[in-house]
């Protein structure tokens, strides 16, 4: 410290020097004097060794003259006035404590407890208006129970009163004698009103009521003075104190609310995955047992369509045309669901085996082109000569083909054009279903291929489509490992399909048994 300059121990030295030598020179000129005045006047002799043991006594006495002072003050102040106190220390002490803390009951607590102990009455109650949203408040260091009808008659009374603080003693014949008997019946001996500003029928944020000093003395013009002056510096420390208790009980009814919505949420989310899982086992039910009649529907059909039960005039094909291509919808839609379901409990499976997707397209467009020419629209296909066989789920595969050409063939106008693009690249394989129609608005495409989603023309054009097509889609792509291919543009019409990555799916080849 005394290197880097904390500690001048030059200060130290000096100021003891000069300490040292002012009590010498105290305690010399104090020698020079007495012991004079006795040696010259009185012709005594005193002893050196006297002379100094009595100045230094005297310089040490001196020393202590003011601790001695305030101690012999302190009795005396007990003995003949027992009421004093210092102001500015009160003021102080009133400071910590409204400065301790924002909790309301605790800072009305603690004031009451310091201002009876400073200006020594018997008991200083605080009374807060119910305007703070608790009710009313009484709070101090004897529990005051005051009935209604008096605490409305002090506040009717207390407004006529210019001055804040009403002494009980100095009120005159202008006062309402109801008034001053109520204060006197509850042994009121002071009455603060807490208003920020003091006028007539201002009764502000409550009262602060003293009793009688504990001595049976009366409180005087500085004790009224001081209580003025804690009145406006406690009306700020209450006004704080209840904006952090408003906030306070905000933040909890807040909690409070935030808990029971999340209470009922989780209630509700409950219902809904027990009606959920109810879906979901109706559907894989329902679709178990519409299956198996509509794939009979459709195979018997399918033998009147051949002739196998007859000839078949042009109308009756033609009609018998429309009911299996409806059936072969309405089995794709069965699938669809069940696929819906098994996604859902986890059964959802791919099984792959090996396909040649071109003859896979070619069987489907065969279904779906009587259905094409029914609503007039033009679907080609030029399939490829020669295409590699691949490792698909060829059921699955099947209903995203027949899903992305039979929604072409519905969302395109009549005149309208449809092709199918299958291509073999050197790392990929690509179908494209390119139509015509109307297309799907901008605003609507990222939704698509959600559940049960449709776009607004769609459902226009298509009032009896599920939404499930485009969804089931995407995940058997998605899960064989493939990437769906999409792009529309309203009234122009949209592309859909998708790409797989060539060695990926190219079947394992057998291994070969070596001879020896």
């Amino acid at each position: 410290m005394i290197k880097h300059g904390l500690f001048d121990i030059r200060l130290v030295v000096a100021r003891s020097l000069a300490y040292v030598a002012t009590l010498a020179a105290l305690a010399s000129l104090f020698g020079f004097v007495a012991f004079g005045v006795l040696r010259f006047i009185f012709d005594l002799q005193v002893p050196v060794g006297a002379q100094i043991f009595i100045s230094a006594v005297t310089a040490v006495s001196a020393m202590g003259f003011a601790r001695l002072k305030k101690f012999f003050d302190r009795i005396t102040n007990r003995l003949f006035y027992a009421d004093s106190y210092d102001p500015q220390e009160l003021f102080d002490k009133l400071n910590r404590v409204l400065v301790s803390t924002y909790d309301l009951n605790l800072l009305l607590k603690s004031v009451s407890q310091l201002l009876a102990d400073e200006l020594k009455a018997t008991f200083v109650a605080i009374e807060l208006k119910e305007i703070t949203g608790q009710g009313q408040r009484f709070i101090g260091t004897e529990r005051l129970i005051i009935p209604l009808k008096d605490i409305l008659t002090v506040r009717k009374h207390s407004g006529h009163f210019r001055q804040s603080v009403i002494a009980t003693d100095l009120l005159d014949d202008s006062a309402s004698e109801e008034f001053r008997k109520i204060l006197r019946r509850y042994d009121v001996a002071v009455l603060v009103r807490l208003a920020p500003r003091v006028r007539r029928d201002t009764e502000g944020l409550g009262y602060l009521t003293l009793g009688p000093k504990r001595s049976g003395n009366l409180y005087t013009q500085q004790d009224l003075r001081v209580l003025d002056t804690v009145a406006n510096e406690l009306i700020l420390a209450i006004q704080n104190a209840l904006h952090f208790e408003e906030i306070q009980n905000f933040n909890k009814t807040l909690q409070e609310k935030v808990v029971d919505a999340t209470r009922q949420l989780r209630k509700t989310n409950e219902k809904l995955k027990a009606l959920d899982e109810t879906k979901d086992d109706f559907i894989s039910m329902a679709s178990h047992q519409l299956r198996t009649p509509l794939t009979s529907v459709k195979g018997y059909m399918s033998l009147v369509l051949d002739g196998d039960a007859g000839p078949v005039k042009p109308m009756q094909r033609e009609l018998l045309t429309q009911a299996f291509a409806s059936s072969q919808r309405m089995v794709y839609l069965i699938s669809d669901l069940l696929n819906v379901s098994r996604l859902k409990t986890g059964k959802f499976i791919i099984d792959p085996a090996p396909i040649n997707l071109a003859d896979i397209i070619s069987d489907e467009l065969v279904q779906l082109k009587e259905s094409a020419s029914t609503r007039s629209v033009e679907l080609n296909y030029d399939k490829p000569a020669h295409f590699p066989t691949l490792m698909f789920d060829e059921t699955k595969t099947r209903q995203v083909i027949m899903n992305f050409v039979d929604n072409a063939i519905y969302y395109t106008p009549a005149g309208g054009h449809i092709r199918v693009e299958l291509e073999d690249k050197p790392n990929t394989i690509e179908l494209r279903v390119v139509d015509d129609g109307i297309g799907v608005p901008a605003a609507e495409q990222r939704h698509l291929f959600t559940k049960f989603y449709r776009a607004g023309n769609a459902r226009k054009a298509r009032p009896d489509g599920t939404g499930l097509g485009l969804f089931m889609a995407k995940k058997v792509i998605v899960a064989q490992g493939g990437a769906v291919i999409f792009s529309s543009q309203e009234g122009k019409g949209s592309t859909f399909g998708f790409t797989f990555a060539k060695q990926k799916h190219l079947p394992t080849p057998a291994p070969t048994i070596g001879k020896d």
